[in-house]
């Protein structure tokens, strides 16, 4: 009689973690959602608000119009939003993907406390996603009676939170990539950025080449709807429901905490490159220099969130409002995406364009300068085929624009040692722009939610145009295919001259196996 066997130690290990783990998903939910807080002040005129007085005679001059100014340097972007902070007197709406605990996350954090201290009453709205490590802090904000925080699509996991993707993987995948500030319903800022060191020129390491605008005028009802529309959704949790309640000594900390940052040499010689930017001044003496186009704000439906893959309302979705807005291209189109993932539906649509004839050009991160390396599996199996068809292709290189950023002040406190790109804007023909959190990828397309602003503007477009003609040859590698038709080389203009690669820079042995590994499998719909 055979003799029976019995499953191993660690099967048996396997399996009982297994049904600890289902345990675990069938037991814990999100609790039913509830409204909280004290709600947003009365609508008040305009001219009662300081930001009322400064921008309201110049969006009156301009009816139907947007005003919009650019935000490129690291700098003045950051200068943009704590300016709106000190300046609001009533509201204060934030939505963000990321906001870090660190120099220019916590200056951030500052200039909406005072603001709260004066009576503004300040909204904030952060996908969950990105603030393990910070419960305690963000509690002390929710605290304070002029501040309601909410966690959009919040994790339930709080410590080990590796378990909500195991036991809510479409859920949890799902994130809120949106960004934007509006104070006093006049102002508004969005963009690609964030809120951290590597957005804002201050952090040692890395520094992100992004782009915001500040928009006054007609599109900022739009954002401040949108905004609503998201801080009502179902996805929306107070921070009161999830956070265990703040002491009453981590809220007197706080102030204690914004103290110890401005006593650093570093903060010091960040808030000095601050002072002098430009932008200061000319918010205060109402001479911003606006470029005053037609805007039309896209977003996703928050719904997407929530939505079975196969439930999704494709006429709610920001991608094809997007192809809509920005119209058919006839001459050229300018794509800038630091995460491009074209799949195979992007590349024939961008390859049906330039054998048609119309100039289409790409810039996104070498593999040197990418901060998702997986990304960069999702696009590299795809750069033959675009090349072949007449796609022009540039790739970042990782030390960028020192130099330029060096010689305007705005690097890091000591200087970033590598840069990478983190703007999302396309151009149309140099007319119409967008810019916002988009990228050309199937989770911006599908599973992220985004928002961005499309502008008739020919002199933003024409600067992006103008990017490409002259300052992309210093700053990036330009691809081509060898003679054969299928070898890559990137072609590097330096001082000495052009120099080919003919092989990935950047790109070691075991990392261009692993990454050729990962182009093969079918995840580019994740990434």
């Amino acid at each position: 009689m055979p003799r029976t066997t019995c499953p191993s130690p660690l099967i048996l290990i396997l399996i009982l973690l297994l049904l600890c783990l289902l345990g675990l998903s069938a037991c814990r939910q999100l609790p039913p959602l509830r409204e909280t807080g004290i709600g947003p002040p009365a609508p008040r005129s305009g001219a009662e608000s300081r930001l009322g007085q400064l921008l309201g005679p110049l969006a009156a001059a301009h009816p139907g119009k947007t005003g919009v100014l650019a935000l490129a340097g690291e700098h003045e972007a950051l200068v943009a939003r704590a300016l709106l902070a000190a300046q609001a007197q009533h509201t204060l709406d934030l939505q963000y993907y990321i906001w870090r605990a660190d120099a220019a996350g916590t200056l951030l954090l500052q200039a909406l406390w005072q603001a709260a201290e004066r009576g503004v009453h300040v909204r904030l709205l952060l996908d969950d996603n990105n603030t393990a490590g910070l419960d305690t802090l963000l509690a002390a904000l929710d605290a304070h009676p002029q501040i309601e925080l909410r966690l959009y699509n919040p994790m339930l996991y709080r410590q080990a939170r590796v378990l909500n993707y195991l036991l809510d993987f479409q859920r949890s995948n799902r994130r809120m990539h949106n960004k934007s500030m509006t104070a006093d319903g006049q102002a508004s800022i969005v963009g690609g950025r964030n809120i951290g060191d590597e957005y804002f020129g201050a952090g040692e390491h890395l520094a992100f080449a992004d782009l915001d605008v500040l928009a006054v005028g007609a599109a900022v009802p739009q954002i401040t709807a949108s905004f609503e529309r998201y801080w009502h959704s179902a996805s929306a949790y107070p921070a009161s429901q999830l956070l265990p309640a703040a002491a009453a000594q981590d809220s007197q900390t706080l102030p204690d905490r914004f103290a110890s940052l401005h006593a650093q040499a570093r903060t010091q010689a960040y808030l000095a490159a601050l002072q002098a930017t430009p932008l200061l001044r000319q918010l205060e003496d109402g001479q911003l220099p606006l470029d005053w186009v037609a805007a039309t704000l896209l977003q996703d439906d928050p719904a997407k969130t929530l939505a079975a893959p196969d439930a999704l309302n494709h006429e709610t979705l920001l991608l094809p409002a997007l192809l809509k807005t920005l119209g058919e291209p006839v001459q050229g189109l300018d794509l800038v995406s630091p995460y491009f993932v074209p799949g195979q539906a992007g590349t024939a649509a961008l390859t049906a364009l330039s054998r048609r004839g119309i100039r289409v050009r790409v810039l996104t991160n070498a593999l040197a300068a990418s901060d998702v390396a997986a990304v960069h599996a999702g696009y590299m199996k795809w750069r033959q085929t675009l090349l072949r068809a007449g796609v022009q292709l540039f790739e970042l290189k990782p030390h960028a624009g020192q130099a330029e950023r060096a010689a305007r002040g705005s690097g890091g406190i000591t200087g970033s040692s590598s840069a990478s790109l983190h703007a999302k804007t396309f151009a149309v023909d140099g007319r119409r722009l967008f810019v916002g959190s988009f990228n050309f990828d199937p989770r911006s397309a599908l599973l992220n939610t985004e928002l961005g602003l499309v502008l008739d503007s020919p002199a933003l477009a024409g600067r992006l145009s103008g990017f490409f003609d002259q300052e992309l040859s210093r700053q990036a590698y330009r691809l081509r295919l060898a003679d054969d038709g299928q070898t890559l080389q990137w072609l590097e203009q330096t001082e000495q001259g052009l120099i080919v690669h003919d092989k990935e820079p950047g790109m070691g042995l075991l990392q261009g196996l692993g990454l050729g590994l990962l182009s093969l499998l079918p995840i580019d719909g994740l990434l």
